[in-house]
């Protein structure tokens, strides 16, 4: 239940975080270098759009671009002729420079209606005070228009770009309207967007609207990288080196193409930078491909984001490493994938990244709060079981990760060993309790250090007494003869505890020892709160009266381990006796030694001492 409450909890804080993250937009230049790298696929460049560049093969022979007479333009318009269906000049001419030779072009521009001229929206600040004398409103508007001396022969679109805050082109505002004081509204259009009208005119086609978002501003897909477009250089052009009837119905942009004209920028499709002449193509072409995307509702995706982090985290949770790295890298593609074919086929900006980070984070978190989960229960179960089980069985329980500590037993079979202090009682009336205690910690140390030493687990401490058992709770290979080697050092042990008690407090100690084995019921009984790993049955009860019954130093088995050992072990036969509890006698066995230890030598001592 407590792990179930932290997972919710855990899915909970990564949704509340994948929708902050999401619609606050927290990481606006990673999410738009992310859908730079993958939705920007390129697209063929449409053939009908051709671009006369003003490169330096042409300022070599013109000289300096400010320096050209307006009659250059007009002699552009002469080699031309009627042959595009627009003509676009994405270049600033504005005020006058020679008065004969300006009106050179303007008298050419009478007799073209298919020419477009950029302008240059001007932007100021605008501040609005409240009453408290405190900001209220700070934003930018439209001061001034910038038009080229001939604006009013032809029509015009303003050139300016809107670079995101890294620099970055990745959306323009096709018309930008303003309101004056009062109340009247003036439509700028941009000069992609005008051409495009012009064109569509020519043509006899229906333009189309501009998709945009809230705030009027339409997103570019790319269809070339730089240099894509077909360009041919203005002085090959003037020098008739070029057939004009190649511009037959197409639009056609002149603008700069040398980098010392400082027309170039960033873009998203393209680790080059463009030249704006450029980007006013693609922009044309997503004209007429139909092609510009849309943002999705921040906010219904932020909300789509966060149930689908909790529901991953919540799986990642459950699964195995194997299977949950698996379904991580398929989350990753399909959201990668998916992401591209919206921008693509639908028209749809998702911010994917936010997603792509969280499964991220939802992986990670899961398995690590699975490593630390295990690592802590592996830990409660090394503290629980170190207690009473040897040390290099609580390192396969580490190793494992397979044991379970929780209410319940399962039937096995096992050996149980009883010891007992012979005389413990007397012995302690007859000394002070500290010297009783030193007594039983040397005691307790002995059969503890045998049991481990076997690999049994020490169930528990019964006063002076202690039971242990073998094979279990992890099977043990050739437990019967380990409980028997446990017991036998127990004896053997005993005669320098008891050696060491008669010089020190003039006291004799001994012990008897119990060995039986067979089916019984083991694991941990008790409560959620207090667990005792023990062992019942008849089984035990049997070791436990053998025990019971064995003198000092004395080791009695029963014949199911006389049966098991035979051959490795030396005994004498006891015969039956009975045993409190059982209504048969159980035939009973006194152990002498252990394979090739000379049993006869051993309890010769024994009885001497």
């Amino acid at each position: 239940m407590k792990k179930h409450i932290i997972l919710s909890i855990e899915m909970l804080l990564i949704g509340i975080l994948t929708f902050w993250f999401c619609y606050g937009d927290v990481f606006y230049s990673l999410d738009s270098l992310y859908k730079d790298r993958l939705y920007q696929q390129p697209r063929v460049v449409d053939p009908t759009i051709k671009i006369i560049s003003i490169d330096e093969k042409t300022l070599e022979k013109l000289g300096p671009f400010g320096t050209w007479p307006r009659s250059t333009y007009a002699e552009i318009l002469d080699v031309l002729g009627e042959y595009p269906a627009v003509i676009g000049f994405d270049i600033m001419l504005l005020g006058e420079m020679d008065k004969e030779d300006d009106a050179v072009f303007a008298e050419k521009l009478k007799g073209y209606d298919n020419v477009v001229l950029a302008s240059h929206l001007m932007y100021d600040t605008k501040v609005s005070f409240g009453n408290n004398g405190e900001v209220e409103i700070d934003h930018m508007y439209v001061s001034q228009v910038e038009v080229p001396y001939t604006g009013e022969l032809t029509p015009i679109g303003y050139a300016n770009t809107s670079p995101d805050s890294d620099g970055t082109i990745r959306s323009f505002l096709p018309v930008t309207r303003v309101t004056d004081e009062n109340g009247a509204v003036t439509e700028y259009t941009s000069l992609s967007y005008q051409m495009y009208l012009e064109y569509c005119e020519h043509m006899n086609l229906e333009p189309v609207v501009p998709k945009t978002d809230e705030n009027g501003v339409q997103w570019i897909y790319y269809a070339g990288k730089p240099f894509e477009y077909e360009n041919i250089s203005l002085i090959d052009l003037l020098e008739g080196k070029i057939d004009a009837r190649v511009f037959q119905d197409c639009i056609v942009l002149v603008g700069a193409y040398a980098t010392g004209l400082q027309d170039q920028f960033t873009v998203p499709n393209s680790s080059n930078q463009m030249f704006g002449v450029e980007i006013n193509a693609n922009i044309i072409q997503s004209f007429l491909d139909e092609q510009y995307p849309l943002p999705a509702n921040r906010l219904s995706v932020a909300i789509i984001f966060s149930l689908i982090a909790m529901g991953m985290f919540w799986v990642f949770s459950k699964l195995h490493l194997k299977w949950g790295t698996a379904l991580f890298v398929a989350a990753e593609v399909v959201t990668v994938v998916s992401g591209i074919l919206l921008y693509t086929k639908a028209g749809l900006s998702i911010p994917g990244f936010y997603l792509v980070l969280m499964l991220v984070l939802d992986y990670v978190i899961a398995l690590a709060g699975g490593y630390l989960y295990e690592w802590g229960k592996r830990r409660k179960i090394a503290s629980v079981f170190r207690k009473y089980v040897a040390p290099q069985v609580v390192d396969d329980i580490m190793k494992s990760g397979k044991y379970k500590i929780e209410l319940g037993g399962e039937s096995r079979d096992i050996a149980v060993l009883f010891v007992d202090i012979r005389g413990f009682t007397p012995l302690s009336e007859s000394m002070k309790p500290t010297q009783v205690v030193e007594i039983l910690n040397e005691y307790l140390n002995l059969t503890t250090n045998a049991v481990f030493k076997n690999s049994g687990t020490l169930d528990k401490f019964i006063g002076d007494a202690t039971m242990a058992v073998f094979n279990a709770p992890f099977d043990l290979e050739d437990y019967e003869y380990k409980a028997v080697c446990a017991a036998w050092d127990i004896v053997s042990g005993a005669k320098e505890l008891e050696q060491k008690c008669m010089e020190r407090f003039g006291k004799s100690v001994a012990f008897g020892v119990g060995v039986n084995c067979g089916e019984a019921v083991v694991g941990n009984i008790g409560c959620d709160f207090r667990l005792d790993y023990t062992a019942i049955g008849d089984t035990v009860n049997t070791a436990a009266r053998l025990e019971s019954n064995a003198k000092r130093g004395q080791v009695l088995i029963s014949e199911h381990i006389y049966k098991r050992l035979k051959g490795r072990i030396r005994v004498q036969e006891i015969g039956e006796i009975p045993l409190k509890g059982k209504l048969q006698g159980v035939c009973v066995y006194e152990l002498l030694g252990i394979d090739g230890t000379d049993a006869k030598e051993d309890k010769k001592e024994q009885i001497e001492a």
